[in-house]
């Protein structure tokens, strides 16, 4: 953290001003809140108490209600151009303090759904009574990620949704992300019950590599992996204000990785979310639940903030026995095959070069010729023998944040952060994350105009081991202590010799014989139970040596240091933010993850810069906005992000939203794509920083290699990495159609370039093409002898450059009839444009054509809360590194039920994810996902 204390000496730098508005958390500008309309601040009622309270530090206080006479629970109260505030009890009541010696303040009230206050007092006041109209939108709310400043979410410029912190309190899922699937044109996929990644408009993965996750602008995304752990190691539900989703291209204002979208947490301000909150829930597969938040004001200056969580669970297991797209074999095949959930098949091809003559220690081993050209692979083992007994999933997350008011418009917050998970992640393979972790630092000093934010993140491993390496050691590891005949050597020997005894013997047919064969072979396989397996298990993942042990092991550092600035250049609405970033990666792994082989940590940085003007005309009704980034790296070109938006308002009150935008964005390769060096033995991973000469396995015709012949026609070459990137057209609507009733629609077309993937091949480690020589010398050990030639398999990541187009639509729509019964549901499109693509070529689009949700909700009996979400998702292709195949159509029915008694500020909950208990899989090697229910108590005391 030594990097952030000279951004602090800067922070004189930042002019402040009152502001417009009273600002929100989780925002990086000021805020502009929607004016009072003059009939409902007239309709707040002052008194005036009988003692009143030292003018230099006097009290401001009282209850918000509605306008039928009911308490606002949760509604923010903030004195105007200021970032004092406070937000209401279970019974509408508030308090805070404010000083009179500049004569009157004004004090903003703002709630969702109903029209923003602005109440003027004149002196010191404690029995407030403040009546909320409401909105003649209701969807007043404000996001802050659109365009880096505060607005109308109506009025955003491009496709975005908001979650507030009540409809998170109401999401059901084992954890938020996967909630977040109710919204039109997300797609979650759920690796297990704490791993969820999430995609907007295709190109779905298990790993969310082209979404960002911040959470108060931090990324979550581990240093090492670019990736974000799902909220395994987030912040926890009860300290969440809200959640903010933009769709589609962002990297105009957010850099690298956001190609498809932004997800942004934020976190609730001590200063505004005081007092003590406890979350308590109990249920299905063991189910345990805690949350604590406290927070604090300590005098007017400061205020503390202490978040804890635990969670733990019976994970959900991965049991798909359907053969992998890659098995040589059909499901079911007397041979053997590869099943999609299974680990350590090993297969092997039987060949006239296996055969031995005899020497004076070995018998004569002669295959039998019918068994030439067949492939065999032993059974493996499935994901619940690899992880063992250990079937957990947990959870533990610790926060403290202090805040200190340098002015009533300039903060100071330091923050800590620990999260520690265990999981199971799918890449290339399925990994059992076992206590994986970040431990996260913030310094940020914030103002009306802007802000200067200095974080640092450092990632661990843990105990995390990966399940293909672990089953293909153990295959690999002598049959006894000490032994020289390996598991995998002895079930092929077996399967041979049995075939011929079979045959020859016993006279079966062809098929019966390799049943009996197999049924031999399957009798040397170790099994889970075998004491042998177990040991054997717990030596090789506590081992992380690559090629010997399947135990990961990086500890990397990401230092981001960022700052913005806000400018008013005109009253004709003329407004300019800029900005400016620069991060850098300190990547370690002990030489057994990175190419660090020489002690040091790898040092890779990247910086840009970033501007918006942003202009209103028509009175308002028109607002035009133009917004570019420039992306320096260290090993990559520059990179132009630039972005065009338009929205026209029109309607009584603005209700009509039309908006259009046009964006650039993209993607840079992983740290692991640039400076990945893991060698496994039989095949070495690299990272692309200089490109590669090498040979494909077979040509174009699909015709295998065999010594002496040409390897003309299988000739590779990989260009050094460079940028994916996406451009991206989008119109759309969001407003209320008819009182009442709201709608949101988007059509998008994209062009995508430059898709990173990864291939391998045969070559050498130095980037340089074998010699035909080397390549046949390296063919009897399958490229595994260093001494017979120092030619490898070989697998890198590399660009395609095959363009490819995708298009889509989404529309919601919700009807707020009652607050006992809001009925809403949304559609969304995605459609891959083949058109110009080769047969057979794989986009890794993942993402079903059609998807829709159903949902009602409300209040009824004032204080009983319910909620209710059908998904349905079509089923469709997945490719993806681990496995390709098809995903089912699956749906999954949700559902929430809380009853608050506001006296005691409790609130008694029961909830159920996938009520009926449908058995989902939402990715090709995931596990299926069944019914969790739970109850719990939640406790808000002021």
């Amino acid at each position: 953290m030594q990097q952030i204390y000279p951004v602090l000496l800067a922070a004189t730098l930042l002019q402040t001003t009152a502001l417009a508005a009273a600002p929100t958390s989780g925002g990086d500008a000021p805020v502009t809140a929607a004016k009072a309309s003059p009939k409902a601040t007239a309709k707040a009622k002052h008194k005036i108490a009988a003692k009143l309270p030292d003018p230099a530090e006097a009290t401001i206080g009282g209850v918000i209600l509605t306008n039928t006479g009911e308490p606002l629970p949760g509604a923010t109260i903030f004195i105007k151009g200021t970032f004092i505030g406070t937000s209401t009890d279970q019974l509408g009541k508030f308090s805070l303090n404010a000083s009179f010696e500049n004569g009157p303040v004004e004090i903003l009230v703002a709630y969702v759904g109903f029209e923003t206050q602005l109440v003027k007092v004149a002196q010191p006041d404690n029995l407030l009574n403040v009546v909320m109209a409401p909105s003649a939108t209701l969807l007043n709310e404000t996001v802050v990620s659109a365009s880096r400043v505060e607005e109308n979410i109506l009025r955003a410029p491009v496709t975005i949704d908001k979650v507030s912190g009540r409809q998170i309190e109401r999401i059901s899922t084992p954890e938020v992300l996967a909630g977040l699937g109710q919204l039109p044109g997300v797609d979650v996929n759920s690796a297990s019950m704490l791993f969820t990644s999430v995609s907007t408009r295709g190109f779905n993965t298990a790993k969310s590599e082209r979404v960002i996750q911040l959470v108060d602008y931090m990324d979550t995304a581990l240093p090492s992996l670019n990736l974000s752990p799902g909220n395994l190691v987030g912040i926890p539900e009860l300290d969440m204000e809200s959640i903010e989703l933009i769709h589609g291209p962002a990297s105009a204002l957010y850099g690298a990785n956001a190609l498809s979208g932004v997800v942004l947490f934020n976190s609730k301000d001590p200063f505004v979310y005081d007092g003590l909150s406890v979350r308590l829930r109990g249920g299905q597969r063991e189910l345990l639940d805690g949350q604590l938040r406290y927070a604090k004001k300590l005098g007017e200056k400061w205020a503390i903030k202490l978040n804890a969580s635990a969670f733990q669970a019976n994970d959900w297991i991965a049991n798909n026995r359907d053969a992998a797209s890659f098995s040589s074999n059909p499901a079911g095949s007397p041979l053997g095959y590869d099943a999609v959930s299974s680990y350590g098949e090993i297969s092997n091809l039987f060949s006239p070069f296996q055969n031995r003559p005899a020497t004076p220690t070995t018998p004569e081993y002669k295959v039998n010729p019918e068994l030439y050209g067949k492939t065999v692979h032993m059974p493996g083992f499935t994901e619940q023998e690899l992880i063992g007994p250990d079937q957990k999933t947990r959870s533990y997350r610790v926060q403290g944040a202090v805040s200190y008011l340098i002015k009533d418009d300039l903060k100071l917050t330091v923050e800590a952060k620990r999260g520690v998970g265990t999981s199971t992640y799918q890449n290339q393979s399925r990994f059992r994350i076992k206590d994986l972790g970040t431990n996260q630092y913030r310094a940020e000093l914030k103002s009306s105009k802007g802000f200067i934010r200095a974080y640092s993140t450092e990632d661990f491993t843990g105990n995390s081991y990966e399940l293909t390496q672990l089953s293909a050691l153990i295959q690999n590891s002598p049959t006894t202590e000490g032994g020289s005949t390996r598991y995998n050597q002895l079930y092929f020997y077996t399967f041979n010799q049995a075939y011929t005894q079979a045959r020859e013997v016993n006279k079966l047919s062809i098929v019966e014989a390799q049943l009996a064969a197999k049924a031999a072979a399957d009798a040397t396989q170790l099994k889970g139970s075998d004491p042998r397996f177990a040991e054997l298990r717990s030596k090789i993942i506590a081992d992380d040596q690559p090629g010997r042990g399947a135990q990961q092991n990086f500890n990397s550092f990401l230092n981001d240091i960022s700052a913005q600035r806000s400018f008013h250049l005109s009253d004709a609405g003329t407004d300019l933010i800029l900005g400016g970033a620069y991060r850098e990666y300190r990547l370690g792994s002990g030489g057994k993850l990175f190419s660090d082989t020489d002690g040091s940590r790898i040092r890779n940085y990247e910086y840009g810069a970033y501007g918006q003007l942003t202009q209103t005309l028509l009175q308002d009704h028109l607002k035009l906005a133009l917004a570019g980034r420039v992306d320096m790296f260290q090993n990559f070109d520059p990179s132009f992000s630039p972005r065009a938006s338009a929205v026209y308002s029109f309607g009584k009150d603005k209700q009509h939203n039309f908006r259009a935008s046009y964006g650039q964005a993209f993607r840079s390769p992983s740290q692991t794509d640039q400076y990945l060096r893991s060698d496994v033995r039989t095949f070495i991973l690299l990272g692309n920083l200089n490109g590669f000469e090498g040979y494909n396995f077979t040509n174009a015709e699909g015709k295998s290699y065999t010594p002496g012949a040409s390897l003309a026609g299988y000739e590779l070459s990989l260009h050094k990495l460079k940028l994916e990137r996406v451009n991206t057209v989008e119109v759309g609507y969001k407003g209320a159609i008819v009182p009442n009733v709201y709608v949101d629609a988007s059509y998008f077309r994209s062009r995508y370039n430059d898709f990173i993937g990864g291939t391998a091949f045969v070559g050498l480690v130095d980037g340089t093409r074998p010699t035909k020589e080397q390549v046949n010398a390296g063919l009897a050990s399958n490229f595994t002898n260093p001494a017979a030639s120092p030619a490898r398999i070989i697998f890198a990541a590399h660009n395609n450059s095959q363009e490819v187009r995708t298009q889509g639509a989404t529309v919601g729509i919700t009807y707020y009839l009652h607050k006992a019964l809001n009925i809403g549901g949304n559609y969304s499109l995605n459609v891959l444009d083949r058109s110009n693509l080769p047969a057979n070529f794989r986009t890794y689009f993942n993402t079903p054509k059609h998807k829709y949700n159903l949902n009602v909700g409300g209040t009824v009996l004032r204080n009983l809360s319910y909620s209710l979400n059908y998904r349905w998702v079509e089923g469709h292709n997945q490719e993806l590194p681990f496995a390709n195949g098809y995903v089912r159509t699956y749906r999954s029915t949700d559902a929430y039920l809380g009853y608050t008694v506001p006296k005691l500020a409790t609130t008694l909950q029961a909830g159920v994810s996938n009520l009926f208990d449908t058995n989902n899989t939402q990715i090709i090697g995931g596990p299926q996902l069944g019914r969790l229910a739970y109850l719990g108590v939640l406790v808000n005391v002021k």
